[in-house]
C-alpha cells in the first residue's frame, strides 16, 4: 500500500445493522424514516451524468467510487458488494436539475479535496475587498466544478493530477499541480492501520488517497502574501441518532487554550454540543446549522461519528505534526491571527435562516494539513487511509478487542450508553 505520508487520516467507519437485514435497507427508507440506497442504485445514478472510475477490493465486495470529472472526488462506497449499502452522500437533486450555480455546487462525496482558507484577508473563497458574507462567497471553480486528469488506472488504485492557480484575498497568485492517488486497503492493511486484529469475517471496505500539492510558480509561498492548505472533508448521511465524537488533550484553557471553537456560524446550543473530561460532542442530525473546530493545541489525531440507529460507526485517525501550530484560518472576517486555525472541523448543515433551505441536509468530518509554506519546486502530502463501512455483527465484540488507548472507540461506547437522548431508541447495555 502506499505508505501514510507526514499528515495521514484514516477514516474507519464501522455499520452493524443486524447483518440478516443489512439487504432489507439497501431500499427505501430505514427504521427512522431516513432514505437508503444501495450501492448500485447510487452507481448507476452517478453514471447518468458523470463517468466513474471504480476501485474494488481482493473480493470484490468492498467497491469505491471516484469521479475525475469533480476533482477526483470519492463519491460513496460499499462494503457488500453491489447490493450493498451505499455511504456516501450524494445530491442528486442537484446532478438532475442541471444547473450550475455562482457560490457553490453541493453535489456531495465520502471525501472530497479543497484548500484553504476560507475567510480572513489570505481567502481563496472572497474576493480582494468584498465582505464577507454569503452574497460574496464563491466556491473556486478548481474544487467546485473543473474536472482532474485521470493518469494511470488499475482495479485496485487510480491516480489523477490537475495544474491549477488560485488567486487570494491579497491578490497573491498560487500557480500549482495537485496530484491525488486513491488505492483500495487489503484486510490486513486495514488491520494495520487500525492497530487492531478486526475478524476477517467483518465487511469492510478501505482506500487510501495521497495527495500531493506543488509549488510550480516562480514565487515562494510566504504568510505575508497568504499560505495554502488541503482540507480534506467528508460529507455523510444524516440521521436523528447520528452524533460526532472528536476526544482532546486536556490541560489549562490558559496553557492551551479553549476546548472547542463553536462559533464558526453563532453559538452552536447547549444541548447540541457536550464537553466531557476525554471528548467534544455534537450533533450530526442535519437539522440546524452548526459549525465546530479544534485547534492544534488541543486536537489529538483522531475524530469520528456514531450513528445508533443503523450502529454506525466512522473513525477518522490522521498523522497530526507534533509541533506544528501554524494553521490557516476560515473565519469569516479580517484576522488578528490568520494563522492560528483548526486542524478539526465538523459541520452540521440546516436551514441558513428560517424559510431557507439547507444545502443538504448532511454533516462533514473534516481535518486539514498546516499552512503550506512551500518554495519555488517544493511540495506537501497528505496522505489519507480510509476505511470505510465495516459490517460487523455484534458491535460489542468488536469494541471488546480495543484497548484502553483506543480513546475513539470508548468514546463509542459511552454515546452507545446514550450521550444524546435525542431518538425513541433506548440505549443498549453492552
Amino acid at each position: 500500500m502506499y505508505k501514510l505520508i507526514k499528515y495521514g487520516l484514516i477514516i474507519i467507519t464501522m455499520m452493524s445493522c443486524k447483518f440478516d437485514n443489512v439487504k432489507k435497507e439497501t431500499e427505501g427508507k430505514n427504521s427512522i424514516g431516513i432514505q437508503v440506497n444501495s450501492f448500485k442504485t447510487d452507481y448507476d445514478f452517478l453514471r447518468k451524468y458523470i463517468d466513474i472510475v471504480l476501485l474494488e477490493d481482493e473480493k470484490g465486495n468492498g467497491k469505491v467510487a471516484i469521479s475525475a470529472a469533480l476533482q477526483a472526488r470519492v463519491m460513496t462506497t460499499t462494503a457488500n458488494g453491489w447490493s450493498g449499502k451505499g455511504y456516501g452522500w450524494i445530491n442528486k437533486k442537484h446532478f438532475i436539475s442541471g444547473d450550475t450555480l455562482e457560490n457553490i455546487n453541493v453535489y456531495g462525496g465520502e471525501e472530497r479535496l479543497w484548500f484553504g482558507p476560507e475567510g480572513g484577508q489570505y481567502s481563496i473563497f472572497f474576493k480582494k475587498d468584498a465582505a464577507f458574507n454569503l452574497d460574496n462567497w464563491f466556491t473556486p471553480r478548481l474544487i467546485d466544478l473543473e474536472p482532474f486528469n485521470l493518469v494511470e488506472k488499475t482495479s485496485k488504485y487510480a491516480i489523477f493530477s490537475k495544474t491549477a492557480s488560485l488567486t487570494n484575498y491579497a491578490d497573491f497568485i498560487f500557480d500549482f499541480n495537485i496530484e491525488r492517488v486513491i488505492s483500495v486497503l487489503s484486510k490486513d492493511e486495514i488491520n494495520s492501520v487500525l492497530e487492531l486484529d478486526v475478524s476477517k469475517e467483518i465487511s469492510s471496505i478501505g482506500y487510501l488517497t495521497k495527495n500531493t500539492l506543488k509549488n510550480t510558480g516562480d514565487k515562494p509561498w510566504k504568510k505575508e502574501t497568504g499560505l495554502l492548505s488541503i482540507w480534506l472533508l467528508g460529507m455523510f448521511n444524516h440521521t436523528p441518532t447520528t452524533t460526532v465524537v472528536i476526544p482532546y488533550k486536556s490541560g489549562e484553557d490558559q496553557e492551551l487554550g479553549p476546548v472547542v471553537n463553536d462559533d464558526y456560524f453563532g453559538k452552536v446550543p447547549a444541548d447540541r454540543l457536550k464537553v466531557d473530561e476525554n471528548a467534544i460532542y455534537f450533533k450530526g442530525d442535519g437539522q440546524q446549522r452548526g459549525k465546530i473546530g479544534v485547534s492544534p493545541q488541543r486536537a489529538t489525531n483522531v475524530m469520528g461519528s456514531y450513528d445508533d440507529a443503523s450502529e454506525t460507526l466512522t473513525i477518522i485517525k490522521f498523522n497530526k505534526p507534533a509541533n506544528e501550530t501554524n494553521y490557516v484560518n476560515s473565519k469569516w472576517e479580517i484576522q488578528d491571527n490568520p494563522f492560528k486555525g483548526d486542524v478539526i472541523n465538523s459541520y452540521n448543515d440546516g436551514p441558513p435562516e428560517p424559510g431557507v433551505a439547507p444545502l443538504g441536509p448532511f454533516y462533514e468530518l473534516e481535518t486539514s494539513s498546516p499552512a503550506a509554506a512551500l518554495g519555488i519546486g517544493n511540495s506537501i502530502s497528505v496522505g489519507s487511509e480510509f476505511v470505510s463501512k465495516i459490517a460487523i455483527i455484534g458491535i460489542p465484540n468488536f469494541f471488546a478487542s480495543a484497548t484502553a488507548r483506543d480513546s475513539m472507540l470508548v468514546s463509542m461506547i459511552k454515546i452507545r450508553s446514550g450521550v444524546f437522548f435525542i431518538s425513541d431508541i433506548p440505549p443498549r447495555d453492552l
